[in-house]
């Protein structure tokens, strides 16, 4: 499967010159722990970083820096790790681990942002595909019983 099919489509984003209060509350408006940070480039949406809920609370409040001096600039990943669309989703998970990140953007071909594929989507991925392999052998065993012949007494 390519990340382009699993991945959300409806992705919760800021820019970079957002405040931080603004950007928590964009997390809390949509039940949400990270934020996209993108910006506006020939029409299209470009993203140039990740913004996390970790984020605030490491690198705010547990500094005791006023947040409403901060921007999301100040808080988003320096170093964007994505994947486009028509990569698979055991390279995306790779990337993943390798990286250590839990989110991972998707991006078209030309760099536009379309959605964002997190461990949580992969895990319900993998988990549907595992219960897909555990009902092989009850079914074998039904298909099975189907094709043999009555036994006579």
């Amino acid at each position: 499967m390519r990340v382009g099919e699993l991945c959300t489509r409806e992705v919760v984003y800021c820019g970079p010159d957002d405040s931080v209060p603004d950007v928590a509350q964009l997390m809390r408006n949509h039940h949400v722990g990270d934020l996209i940070v993108a910006e506006a480039r020939g029409g299209r949406l470009i993203p140039v970083g990740v913004v996390t809920d970790r984020d605030l609370v490491v690198k705010v409040l547990a500094e005791g820096v006023a947040p409403d001096v901060l921007l999301a600039r100040d808080l988003m990943t320096r170093t964007l790790v994505t994947a486009t669309d028509s990569e698979s989703v055991y390279d995306a998970v790779e990337r993943m681990r390798a990286e250590g990140v839990r989110r991972l953007p998707i991006v078209g071909a030309e760099g536009s942002l379309i959605g964002v594929l997190s461990a949580d989507d992969i895990t319900e991925f993998l988990a549907e595909e595992l219960t897909g392999v555990a009902r092989i052998g009850p079914r074998q065993s039904v298909l099975e019983k189907e094709a043999l012949p009555p036994v006579k007494e």
